[in-house]
């Protein structure tokens, strides 16, 4: 009796592991996203990073008629204007806004990689350069003296500056990808970093999982690798996957090719150069370091 609990178990984990590892596949704004096949961490607050959330919905025709629907059709040009969010800015934040200003600082050159929306290390530097160039007080957040003075010298950002088809720069390595032989995956600079003691072997654009489905930050390992695969949940193919937590995986995707930021994974990290991916998956070993961080 125990001999066969130990075997239903080990059937059990065993069919867990082959469901999770299918779970990957891309999601297309407005779509609703599929339940993740295995528990995921609770990402903190900073962690989604995405650029495909939803807009706000449009009025149902009751809505449309009512008298204070009509009242506010008939505000004026300044008040129906005025934006949602105020121009106050700082570390952690993550919003248009935010790609906003870091197109506008990269218009300044005081950033060289492509706008994410999300407020970190590089866009802290780059307000604390602008603050200390024009007088203002060097605190890396963006008051609305700052927001007005940037404003003031540059220009509305295109919708290719907010989001470049471009390639992003690499961040600065998170220090665990100092060593050995690790894909080293930012969220902020949304790259991938192949490393070997320290040192930068090649680098690709990369996307990742919706606010629903967030990629996992932290420190896991290669568990497995297939060079053609398709996703039994999702019937996606998934080329050079090469799996690190719970069915995430590090992939091609011809969605991200095609649409780039306009879409998102369900968890895996997407890679848009088939080229460079392939490159990669025939030096990456299972074993080798997968770091993924903010």
């Amino acid at each position: 009796m125990h001999r066969q609990r130990a075997i239903i178990r080990t059937l059990g984990l065993a069919t867990a592991v082959a469901f999770a590892a299918t779970a990957c596949g891309p999601q297309h704004s407005g779509s609703a996203p599929a339940a993740p096949s295995a528990p995921v961490a609770s990402p903190s607050a900073s962690a989604s990073g995405q650029d495909d959330k939803p807009g706000t919905a449009s009025p149902s025709p009751s809505e449309s008629s009512s008298p204070s629907a009509s009242a506010s059709a008939s505000a004026s040009p300044s008040q129906s204007e005025a934006p949602a969010v105020k121009p106050v800015m700082a570390n952690g934040d993550e919003n248009d806004q935010v790609r906003e200003l870091q197109a506008r600082l990269r218009q300044l050159k005081l950033m060289s990689s492509a706008p994410t929306g999300f407020y970190g290390s590089k866009t802290t530097a780059a307000v604390k350069s602008f603050q200390s160039q024009h007088g203002l007080g060097a605190t890396g957040a963006v008051d609305e003296a700052t927001w007005q003075k940037i404003q003031g010298l540059s220009r509305k950002p295109t919708e290719e500056e907010l989001r470049p088809p471009t390639t992003n720069e690499v961040a600065a390595p998170d220090p665990r990808c100092m060593q050995g032989r690790v894909m080293c995956i930012s969220k902020e600079s949304r790259t991938l970093a192949w490393m070997i003691d320290g040192k930068v072997v090649s680098s690709m654009d990369v996307r990742f999982g919706s606010e629903n489905t967030p990629t996992r930050e932290g420190l896991f390992q290669v568990e497995w690798k297939a060079k053609d695969w398709t996703s039994t949940i999702y019937h996606t193919p998934m080329p050079y996957s090469m799996f690190f937590s719970q069915g995430q995986a590090v992939h091609y995707s011809a969605d991200f090719a095609a649409r780039g930021y306009a879409g998102a994974s369900h968890g895996c990290v997407n890679v848009r150069d088939k080229a460079k991916l392939s490159a990669l998956f025939d030096q990456v070993k299972v074993g080798d370091k997968v770091v993924v961080y903010w």
